[in-house]
């Protein structure tokens, strides 16, 4: 069932955003040469606790998530698991987060170069980086969500990348993953209407080659079945009537 929201939660939902924008910020600065997924998880851990906000993906699913963040590097996709190896000079490492705050929760992910990244790391990273931008674009009022999904699949293809399709984007506000289901890649004029008061995670994850994916076996961590980099994007919009609005972006 969808659920819209009403004006009083998506400035909720904001508020609650703003501090994961913060908090991503930090773990996007902090991601470097030397430095561990576990490194970053008990970062960002500290910092939903200090501001009295609780980790929405801590034990959540089956088996239970280990962490407070995703960290995902290379080949996975996303749902990596927080480990003890240290990032080497060229790594890309996708660090998707949500969080709790005063009873509405949010989703967002970024992914960040290490050191020196290869041109077509650099590539991957660039694109998926706009084609949220693109999808975002499309979330007004009267679009759809295969509207969404397809000018993102049509600039990702144009340059050359591929779309992965066993995972999509999601309503989220009220509870973690939502209705609709927002895809990558699809048809436009199809899907969900978008309404105002909907609240959406609009996430493209990107890969080389091929967009087929592998659930690795500690049953979490989503890889792509090429074994080459992927990149993961994400921030949780709020349709309105004067056009899509960022919520997870930090007010520093």
């Amino acid at each position: 069932m969808i659920s819209k929201k009403s004006p009083e939660d998506i400035e909720k939902i904001a508020r609650a955003g703003a501090l994961l924008g913060s908090i991503l910020d930090g773990l996007v600065a902090m991601a470097n040469i030397g430095v561990t997924g576990k490194d970053l998880d008990a970062y960002a851990m500290q910092e939903i606790k200090k501001a009295g906000a609780k980790p929405a993906f801590l034990g959540y699913g089956e088996p239970p998530f280990p962490g407070a963040i995703c960290v995902s590097v290379n080949a996975e996709v996303v749902h990596g698991l927080p480990r003890d190896i240290p990032f080497a000079d060229g790594d890309i490492v996708g660090i998707d987060a949500g969080l709790w705050l005063d009873g509405v929760v949010v989703d967002s992910a970024r992914t960040v170069g290490i050191g020196i990244a290869s041109e077509e790391n650099m590539h991957l990273m660039e694109v998926t980086k706009k084609a949220l931008k693109i999808g975002i674009r499309q979330a007004v009022v009267g679009n759809t969500t295969g509207d969404i999904g397809h000018a993102i699949q049509q600039y990702v293809e144009s340059e050359g990348l591929e779309v992965v399709r066993a995972l999509v984007g999601h309503g989220v506000g009220y509870d973690l993953h939502e209705e609709p289901q927002v895809p990558n890649f699809g048809k436009a004029g199809t899907g969900t209407r978008l309404e105002e008061g909907l609240v959406i995670a609009i996430e493209p994850m990107v890969t080389f080659i091929s967009p087929d994916v592998i659930t690795a076996d500690d049953g979490w961590s989503i890889v792509a079945l090429s074994g080459k980099p992927s990149a993961h994007e994400e921030h949780t919009i709020a349709i309105t009537k004067k056009g899509p609005r960022i919520l997870t972006v930090s007010n520093g």
